[in-house]
């Protein structure tokens, strides 16, 4: 279970809000953000599909503000919904957003949500341009921050004239917030073998595709590093985690089943200055992959806001990012201590099937201590059991059914693969 707090004493008269924007109940970064501050005595509240998401049924929550929304809403309507809630919560509510739409929203409506709420001070425009992947590549080049190759096709016609002469495997992720959730174009990471799938699915991407063609940087020659971190108004970090990804779901390009503390602090020095150089301030969430062929970190996400597998990480004091932001923003000091190395985290749902998937690979991950030195669970808590039962009622039937579909999604793959195989002999 979690520290109890007992080195620092959060402010419980400020409560906190979980906000998210789309349909996806079975996030566990909101139940971590829950329980983290719940734990602490603070009052929370959250933004839930029903009444029936883990998170609602959490006993650290002290009321869901049931609220369906698609992320096709306009902005006023969003800031509305959030100001009524507010209303609702009678006092000052620190936000804490679970996804890039949520951080979008709030730092450019961030004049009207100051009415009811605190979050940290950024330029309007930032979060925005981190979250799009063009804008965070443009940002990598400025600031001579390493990143995988990249090209953003505004037509049927630049796919075609990349996949005549790319190189794959490639990988293939939504450009915009928002738009991913408007008009997604691939679901979620794609990894496409060749130009013969390439532009299969390209055809369904409409007259001005809203994709980024990455370079992929190969299994056998790369590691998956995170930072999580949270930066004070000088975008000084009060508190900043580094760890390996074990396995993801789905695998190598999705969300994180397995991870690990590891101490990385060339790779801190470099997210601390990247942060610092462009300004930003609040919660961050980082992927980067080193690439063993030229020895570089290369930053391959840049979420600026919380992650969900943010409770991983946890200072000798009792420090998560969560909680260093709640105290950063009610006027507290933020203790100070080094990061609880060699602790895993685990999301028991999805760890399973990545574990098969890693296992047939043969991928390692080299900087993974053999041995935990303890574990943390996404779901199951035993001071908070309720979660855990609520997302195996809600898992199986769609979990299946998505498991399935990323079944499908490999055998494509490999079938493309064979078939150029064939091709070439």
């Amino acid at each position: 279970m979690a520290s109890s707090g007992a080195l620092f004493r959060a402010d419980r008269s400020v409560p906190g809000l979980v906000v998210k924007i789309g349909n996806y109940p079975l996030h566990h970064g909101g139940v971590g953000a829950i329980r983290s501050l719940g734990r602490l005595g603070v009052p929370m509240y959250a933004v839930t599909e029903d009444r029936w998401t883990p998170a609602a049924q959490s006993r650290y929550l002290r009321q869901p503000f049931v609220w369906p929304t698609s992320g096709r809403e306009s902005p006023e309507r969003l800031v509305d919904g959030l100001l009524r809630i507010g209303r609702r919560i009678g006092r000052p509510a620190v936000l804490i957003p679970t996804d890039e739409e949520a951080a979008v929203l709030i730092a450019e409506q961030a004049g009207a949500l100051r009415e009811r709420f605190l979050f940290p001070r950024v330029d309007p425009e930032l979060p925005r341009r981190l979250a799009s992947k063009q804008g965070l590549h443009e940002l990598c080049v400025e600031h001579g921050v390493p990143s995988p190759a990249a090209v953003f096709p505004d037509s049927y016609a630049d796919v075609e004239e990349f996949a005549a002469s790319a190189r794959f495997p490639v990988v293939a992720k939504n450009r915009e917030a928002f738009e991913r959730r408007r008009r997604p174009a691939v679901h979620g990471t794609t990894r496409i073998g060749g130009a013969a799938q390439l532009l299969r699915l390209a055809r369904g991407w409409g007259p001005q595709p809203g994709v980024i063609l990455q370079e992929y940087l190969p299994r056998e020659e790369a590691e998956d590093w995170i930072v999580h971190a949270y930066f004070d108004a000088d975008s000084l970090p009060l508190a900043l985690f580094t760890g390996v990804k074990v396995r993801s779901w789905p695998p190598h390009a999705g969300m994180t089943a397995r991870a690990c503390v590891v101490d990385n602090p060339g790779l801190a020095a470099l997210a601390a200055q990247f942060v610092k150089e462009i300004g930003f301030s609040g919660i961050v969430d980082l992927d980067l992959r080193y690439d063993r062929r030229d020895e570089r970190y290369k930053l391959l996400d840049f979420n600026p806001r919380m992650g969900a597998q943010f409770r991983l990480f946890e200072n000798a004091a009792g420090i998560d990012v969560v909680r260093a932001q709640h105290l950063d923003l009610t006027g507290r000091t933020v203790p100070e201590g080094e990061q609880r190395a060699g602790h895993h985290f685990v999301v028991e749902n999805i760890d399973l099937p990545a574990l098969l998937a890693y296992r047939r690979s043969g991928y390692t991950t080299p900087h993974a201590p053999a041995r935990a030195t303890g574990t943390e669970l996404a779901w199951l808590a035993r001071d908070d059991l309720k979660p855990f039962f609520t997302m195996i009622a809600r898992f199986i039937r769609p979990g299946a059914a998505h498991l399935l579909q990323m079944w499908r999604s490999a055998r494509r793959t490999t079938a493309d693969t064979s078939s150029r195989r064939t091709t070439a002999e």
